[in-house]
């Protein structure tokens, strides 16, 4: 069911039930207050529709809403009061509630949200990226929400709809889709395999679609994941604004795409909030030849708990991970050798300490 047709459907029942005459618009206007909003320009900004499931969260119309729109539409006593009783109920039998898109977004990006409790879905059908973990109100509400020039909306879409990074074994064959597309008549599991990787291709161009989309009207993270996937600049080409994204990832992406100086800038920000792997890679591609800033990094390493001129070595397996002694096995020694930097001048020692100081006491600021 799209938002037209729940809209449809809501307007012949109050007409039914109290045998007045609803405009369309007005509908719009008497859902959105159902929710606690004053219009449905309001609704829009940041919420949709969604067809509840049975773990959520109910959420009850709020009839003293539905009423005093009523009225300020402009509808008779008499209407208003069985209106109000009809669309409250309405909406309880179809289980019709509101979804949170910035809350949406943030489980999609596996993030905590001060608004989560506002989200009518389950946590854990977010990070399916399939059609079928979402309803299609809620889908189609996040469409027309898109079609108005909502960022937030596409930038939610785009999630939806991007692609899993591992390789998919049931993805399909591109070889048979070509033939397929060539006129070759496909049955069986050569069919199958065609449309399975049509629909690959048809998931991709929806989630490239709205992330280009949603960047060029000026979200912060679709600009940083089109950097990330596609490795367009556009991000670090405009002004830099608050992003809520870890700044170590942002330099990754930047040394990636040989941005030094964009990669510099982000390390920067990762170690003055107490990153001490940005410390040391500052110190050891960008800094070295400052060597007042290297020790500052340093010194704000040791308040921060760790030393940088001390070695960290440490046992890994094979693939990476940390090693067991339990598990047993073959070991790798993973870390890094201590930094080993000439002294400073007594001057210059004491301008870094202080540098070093007036950064953790700003990190502690900011963590309080």
């Amino acid at each position: 069911m799209t938002i037209k047709e729940l809209a449809y459907s809501a307007q012949q029942h109050l007409q039914a039930s109290t045998g007045g005459s609803f405009k369309r618009a007005h509908i719009y206007e008497l859902l959105a207050a159902s929710f606690g909003f004053n219009s449905h320009a309001a609704f829009g900004v940041d919420t949709v529709l969604t067809e509840l499931r049975q773990n959520d969260r109910r959420v009850i119309p709020q009839r003293a809403l539905i009423k005093q729109r009523c009225i300020e539409l402009g509808y008779q006593p008499d209407i208003v009061t069985r209106a109000s009783s009809a669309l409250e109920s309405f909406l309880t039998e179809r289980q019709i509630g509101v979804a949170s898109i910035s809350s949406l977004v943030s489980r999609l990006k596996g993030e905590s949200s001060s608004q989560d409790e506002e989200l009518e879905y389950d946590q854990d059908e977010l990070f399916d990226p399939s059609d079928e973990a979402f309803g299609p109100i809620l889908l189609d509400g996040l469409a027309v929400a898109a079609s108005k020039g909502n960022a937030l909306a596409h930038y939610a879409l785009a999630l939806i709809h991007a692609p899993d990074d591992e390789d998919d074994p049931d993805a399909g064959s591109s070889y048979w889709y070509s033939q397929g597309q060539q006129g070759r008549v496909l049955t069986g599991v050569e069919k199958e395999w065609s449309e399975a990787h049509e629909a690959r291709l048809a998931q991709a161009e929806k989630y490239s679609r709205h992330l280009r989309e949603a960047s060029r009207l000026g979200n912060q993270d679709a600009l940083l994941d089109l950097a990330d996937r596609f490795d367009d600049p556009s991000f670090f080409e405009q002004p830099r604004h608050g992003v809520d994204a870890d700044p170590s990832a942002i330099a990754a992406i930047a040394e990636r795409m040989g941005r030094t100086s964009d990669a510099k800038h982000w390390l920067t920000l990762a170690a003055e909030s107490g990153d001490t792997d940005a410390m040391l890679q500052l110190i050891e591609d960008y800094d070295h030849g400052d060597l007042e800033r290297c020790w500052t990094w340093v010194y704000l390493s040791r308040l921060v708990g760790t030393d940088l001129t001390q070695d960290a070595h440490y046992a890994i397996n094979e693939d990476g991970s940390d090693y067991d002694d339990d598990v047993g096995g073959p070991a790798y020694v993973a870390g890094h050798d201590g930094v080993d930097l000439e002294p400073l001048a007594p001057e210059q020692d004491a301008a870094a300490r202080l540098a070093a100081q007036k950064l953790f006491e700003q990190i502690e600021q900011n963590a309080g």
